[in-house]
């Protein structure tokens, strides 16, 4: 496989319902696997407009992008012809509302803490932060959005059992509930999901990744 393909597999796709309302994002073979099937659309931001497509007229008019406007799009390669990466797809079925909770999980509290320790302040690779109960179990410390936070394995040691007060550190922010998932900024924030703007910024629900 190209350079150029499996960087178009590693894009990511946002999903509409068929009420165009944001419900997830999804990888890209999940995306091609219901445009085939006909169970959804292709939504194209084109020239301050959307355009849907099937699959088919999809893949024609890839064609043409293909040759006039290359560097415009992240591409998968077939046997015989190039496709591009669709950025919006529209499920022709499905009625269902998005979800409105932000599921408490440990993904989205490194989103919502935007990989950054808590404590010092300092930004960590996922690998290098963990979890820490600002009032720890032993003193009674719940499992709660407002009690979790992302700490340097530095800061976590340093920290131990004890409240940040009794440790002499303090929180770089109060830790708090989202009403948004976080990381729809780290996709917002590049431009080739431009597009998912229009459906996002007016959208009182959270998106919810699969």
């Amino acid at each position: 496989m190209s350079y150029e393909s499996q960087s178009g597999l590693n894009c990511s796709v946002l999903v509409l319902n068929k009420h165009y309302m944001a419900i997830r994002i999804i990888g890209v073979k999940r995306a091609f696997s219901l445009l085939c099937r006909d169970l959804a659309e292709v939504v194209s931001y084109e020239g301050g407009a959307y355009a849907n497509y099937d699959f088919r007229s999809w893949c024609e008019v890839c064609q043409f992008r293909r040759r006039f406007e290359p560097n415009g799009h992240d591409w998968i390669s077939t046997v015989n012809f190039y496709v591009a990466v669709p950025r919006i797809i529209r499920l022709l079925f499905y009625d269902r509302l998005p979800r409105k909770d932000v599921k408490f999980n440990r993904r989205n509290i490194f989103a919502r803490d935007r990989n950054r320790c808590q404590y010092c302040g300092k930004h960590f690779p996922t690998s290098e932060l963990s979890l820490d109960h600002v009032v720890p179990r032993s003193l009674g410390g719940k499992a709660t959005w407002e009690n979790i936070v992302c700490a340097c394995m530095r800061c976590n040691v340093k920290k131990g059992g004890r409240t940040p007060k009794q440790a002499g550190m303090e929180l770089f922010r109060q830790p708090v509930k989202p009403k948004h998932n976080g990381l729809l900024h780290v996709h917002l924030g590049h431009d080739r999901y431009r597009s998912w703007k229009q459906f996002l910024d007016h959208a009182y629900w959270s998106v919810e990744l699969k």
